[in-house]
């Protein structure tokens, strides 16, 4: 028992984020032409663009959750002022409706990469897979949030799985903090690090490929030639 719990939350965490690390290294310096995500919106618009601007409205202020969740000590949120009555209500509720953003538009996006024959040919192994981990990613944290906080509510992971997370990044694992933690919790956690591993080899790369510099870029100007 010790042994797979010192697998699951102390050497499998660090062996994901070692994987993350080299693999985009590994990937931008020898595969840079593919560091995209091959569009398809030539063969079907309506439903990508409804999945996608669903999911990446309702990511970003899920990921900024986990962020205050985990990173955040409880007692510095109740130094600001935000007692547990009103860190669950953000949590629970307003967690809860940009989750179901996040796995509305990620259950479009995989239907349609699957149901779609035109989509699904021109998709590689790795775009299903990606879809169908992120799926249940997505869906896994929502029953988590929705389900297991409500049958298990003397449950609090800032006093578990917060504590637990910070500690990866001092290097003072307590993988003993993770033994009581709801099932739902340590799946979510388990393919929230898979994911991770396999992003360097993925379409998921292209996260990182945002063209910030079209914010500083000068206007091109555009002149009519003049005929003599």
């Amino acid at each position: 028992m010790m042994m797979l719990e010192q697998f699951l939350w102390v050497i499998f965490p660090y062996m994901c984020v070692v994987v993350f690390i080299v693999g985009h290294i590994f990937r931008y310096r020898n595969d840079q032409f593919n560091w995209t995500a091959k569009s398809s919106e030539f063969i079907e618009k309506k439903q990508l663009m409804i999945g996608s601007l669903l999911f990446h409205l309702g990511i970003i202020p899920v990921i900024m959750g986990h962020v205050s969740g985990l990173g955040i000590p409880k007692t510095w949120m109740h130094a600001l002022g935000v007692n547990d009555h009103l860190y669950h209500i953000g949590a629970v509720y307003v967690g809860g409706i940009f989750g179901a953003m996040t796995f509305l538009g990620m259950l479009i996006l995989t239907s349609r990469r699957f149901t779609i024959r035109s989509v699904r040919r021109l998709s590689t192994a790795s775009d299903l897979i990606v879809n169908v981990l992120l799926l249940a990613i997505v869906c896994m944290g929502m029953f988590a949030t929705l389900v297991t906080n409500a049958v298990q509510p003397e449950f609090d992971y800032r006093e578990t799985i917060s504590i637990w997370f910070r500690g990866l990044f001092i290097f003072r694992v307590d993988p003993t903090l993770m033994r009581d933690v709801p099932m739902s919790f340590r799946l979510h956690i388990l393919m929230g690090f898979a994911i991770f591993a396999f992003w360097p080899f993925t379409r998921l790369v292209h996260v990182w490929s945002v063209p910030l510099n079209y914010v500083r870029r000068s206007y091109i100007l555009y002149r009519r030639h003049k005929s003599n």
